[in-house]
């Protein structure tokens, strides 16, 4: 990667004064939304307090959903080699024997559902990767200091070397983590609960046991847990009890005894980091006021238990972006962003109720205690639907929404409802290359249609409204790839041709009763096109007539 812009380079950029989109807060999830923005083509601004990105390794795991947000970036290619994929967790009773494991090995959205990497490392390339735009400044050392939303435009008062400076934009994005200023400054409220546990995490460096999955000791007398990461880095997380000075448990002894009683190799290594933390399980009250959004930590904080913290504010900053790019230049309607909050407020919230969930599992409170739930989830592992629900991490809440912007309801046997995450497949080119799915989609909306599909009045549609679709044709897993003859000059020319080598796909088009399906630019599914229901081509065709700016509707 390309070494990071000096500060006082970067400051030199500051001569505008006006900004499409202000991102506070130069963490992952203002670096994922500023490099998405990036990608559409909307000019955008960080500014961030610090005087570089932060250098700690906070988060260690990133999943499937969010490897598929960094595709998006078209940072991909970078970031990979810098993460162990597909690692699982392996549960340890209080006696100290292994009595079950999460090892998920099916794959839906492109990448392994789990997987571990540096947070530092990371955000250092999102950082980088935005100087592949001519009009992406970061500008490190500056404060926010006070900011006024007049309803046409958000006006900042930022300090920077002692002085202050005052620029302005259509729209605010406060990134800026759990203690969010921004957030203060709106009056809005978190809501939920923080917990009394503290936990210590050490950060070790050049481990010698190559085993690379969690270890989660689940024991009433010492929680622990051992996580193994890239370039020879391990971290170890103990929970403390009440009563605890969290100043003495920083005390390098301690910390070596504990970490000797559950791999006495460990306890040799280089400490690099030691630091105790509390946890907290809640959400903000609103996620948008006028021009100005929360996102990240400011809008969420999940415990550490399910891996999701830094995962969520990905999510946020993929829901966020398309939307934002799509306002700006005039092609949907401002209210369109009200169903940002619809949106991703409710899945946020489930993943916090989940990891509340593990950490109850985690943290036994007596020795019975532990022995009732962990003999309890050994015996139902022994039924083949129950163990496959837990290796497999079915019990993840699926990426869908209830309401938001989508159209239209499905069968229940559909394998993917409307306004849910279309799995992303490796699907095959005409010379023979194969892609994961998303390369071929672009950045916009997209159709997928089926060799049989007429979707050419769908796609006049679309032209008509002004809104780019990109028509691919999906080529059945049972057929070849044969040349479609005078119709150069024709919509029903796809703008790409795939064939479903997987069947994914086409499992799950038809499992809707469906000829295509409408993908939205993060590929949730706008709409399914259904050749017994005519109605969802006339629904379709009327959305892109009036284009509403959101559409409620939910799914069975």
């Amino acid at each position: 990667m390309n070494a990071p812009l000096p500060v006082e380079n970067q400051s030199a950029l500051a001569t505008d004064t006006h900004f499409p989109v202000i991102i506070v807060g130069a963490g992952p999830t203002g670096l994922m939304l500023a490099n998405l923005l990036g990608i559409q083509g909307i000019k955008t601004l960080v500014v961030e307090q610090s005087h570089n990105t932060v250098g700690e390794p906070r988060a260690v795991t990133i999943d499937d959903e969010s490897l598929r947000t960094v595709q998006a970036t078209g940072l991909i290619s970078q970031v990979l080699p810098q993460v162990v994929q597909g690692y699982g967790v392996h549960y340890y009773s209080w006696r100290g024997n292994e009595f079950a494991r999460i090892e998920p090995s099916v794959i839906e959205h492109g990448f392994p559902k789990r997987n571990a990497f540096r947070q530092q490392l990371l955000v250092g390339q999102l950082r980088d990767g935005l100087q592949r735009f001519d009009a992406m400044p970061i500008w490190f050392g500056h404060e926010l200091l006070h900011f006024q939303d007049d309803g046409d435009a958000v006006h900042l008062t930022l300090q920077h070397d002692g002085k202050s400076k005052t620029i302005s934009c259509n729209w605010l994005v406060a990134c800026d983590g759990g203690r969010s200023p921004v957030r203060e400054q709106l009056g809005i409220r978190l809501t939920g609960s923080s917990y009394d546990e503290k936990w210590l995490i050490v950060d070790l460096l050049d481990r010698t046991s190559a085993f690379r999955h969690t270890r989660t000791y689940c024991d009433p007398v010492r929680p622990a847990i051992r996580l193994p990461g890239p370039q020879g880095t391990l971290r170890y997380e103990f929970m403390l009890h009440d009563g605890e000075n969290p100043e003495h448990v920083l005390d390098e002894v301690s910390i070596r005894s504990w970490i000797y009683a559950r791999e006495p190799a460990d306890a040799k290594l280089v400490i690099a980091r030691k630091v105790v933390y509390g946890f907290h399980a809640r959400v903000a009250e609103r996620w948008k006021s006028g021009r100005v959004f929360l996102a990240g930590d400011a809008a969420h904080l999940t415990p550490p238990f399910a891996g999701q913290g830094m995962n969520s504010g990905v999510r946020d900053a993929a829901n966020l972006a398309w939307k934002l790019a799509a306002v700006e230049r005039g092609q949907l309607l401002p209210s369109l962003l009200d169903t940002y909050e619809t949106e991703r407020k409710p899945h946020a919230w489930s993943l916090i109720k989940m990891a509340v969930r593990i950490g109850s599992f985690m943290q036994p409170k007596s020795t019975l205690m532990a022995m009732l739930t962990q003999g309890g989830l050994k015996f139902c592992s022994v039924y083949r639907p129950v163990r496959d629900y837990v290796l497999q991490l079915k019990f993840k809440p699926k990426p869908r929404f209830a309401h938001g912007f989508f159209l239209g309801q499905v069968t229940p046997l559909a394998l993917v409802a409307v306004g849910q995450l279309l799995p992303q497949p490796m699907v095959e080119m005409p010379d023979g290359v194969h892609l994961l799915m998303d390369e071929v989609l672009g950045h916009g909306f997209s159709l997928l249609a089926l060799g049989d599909a007429d979707v050419s009045s769908i796609l006049s549609d679309f032209a008509a409204a002004g809104l780019a679709c990109l028509h691919v044709q999906v080529v059945s897993q049972s057929d070849d790839f044969i040349k479609r003859v005078g119709e150069e000059h024709t919509l029903d020319v796809p703008d790409a041709v795939i064939r479903d080598y997987e069947g994914v796909l086409e499992k799950t088009i038809r499992s809707a009763q469906a000829q295509a399906v409408v993908l939205r630019p993060d590929r949730y599914v706008l709409a399914f096109l259904q050749r017994q229901n005519p109605s969802s081509y006339a629904e379709m065709a009327q959305w892109l007539k009036r284009k509403p700016p959101a559409l409620s509707s939910s799914f069975s």
